[in-house]
């Protein structure tokens, strides 16, 4: 077997709670399929320029990315959505609206530190709100605060792809469905700027399939 031409590398950045659109069955076909092409993926919650800062493309909420940007979408509508353990909910009861979580033990998520926890946001009649709990553990790892709900300290809120296994599992229970919007998913974005490199188009085409 001949030594494979690698192309120069494609570096992306992706943020953490993006990791399960581009995840590992879809990098792994990539690989397969695009031998030629080096991926430099690194996850990271930073706000940076991705151009200054030499990158190629970075994946993210549609909504947090610069006007100056071309996005191109690649996951369907998202929501975010409480979740607690069985037994979490067997002890302290099952929350039956929003306001009510200020009575829970809640687990907060932040991208890093020095930033604000996220927001728990959600919707009535068409009118959105917010819910500012006050969580007794904030953490910037998603694993840290998924391990702490499955264990039964408290109400997370977040990604619903982030939860997906252990909901399918029996871990973890959904809550409070009823008031929580979809809202526009992920894109792929990169600078209007500058000529859109063959091998950013050939990821695209692979991530959109």
């Amino acid at each position: 077997m001949g030594a494979v031409q690698v192309m120069p590398g494609l570096r992306l950045a992706i943020s953490s709670i993006a990791e399960r659109i581009i995840d590992g069955r879809m990098l792994a076909s990539f690989i397969a399929a695009y031998p030629h092409v080096e991926l430099d993926i690194t996850i990271t919650d930073e706000a940076f320029d991705i151009v200054e800062q030499g990158f190629d493309a970075g994946v993210q909420l549609g909504e947090v990315i610069a006007r100056d940007m071309i996005a191109v979408p690649v996951s369907a509508m998202q929501r975010q959505i409480a979740v607690a353990s069985p037994a979490y909910l067997a002890q302290y009861g099952i929350p039956q609206h929003p306001q009510e979580l200020l009575k829970h033990r809640c687990i907060g998520w932040r991208k890093s530190p020095g930033v604000s926890p996220y927001r728990w946001e959600f919707a009535e009649q068409g009118r959105e709100f917010d819910v500012d709990v006050n969580p007794q553990l904030t953490t910037n790892d998603m694993g840290v605060m998924i391990r702490t709900v499955c264990a039964g300290g408290g109400i997370s809120f977040g990604m619903e792809e982030t939860y997906v296994p252990f909901i399918a599992r029996g871990e973890l229970v959904t809550l409070l469905d009823e008031w929580l919007p979809t809202f526009p998913g992920f894109d792929l974005y990169f600078s209007g700027g500058k000529h859109m490199p063959p091998r950013l188009r050939t990821f695209i085409d692979h991530v959109r399939m």
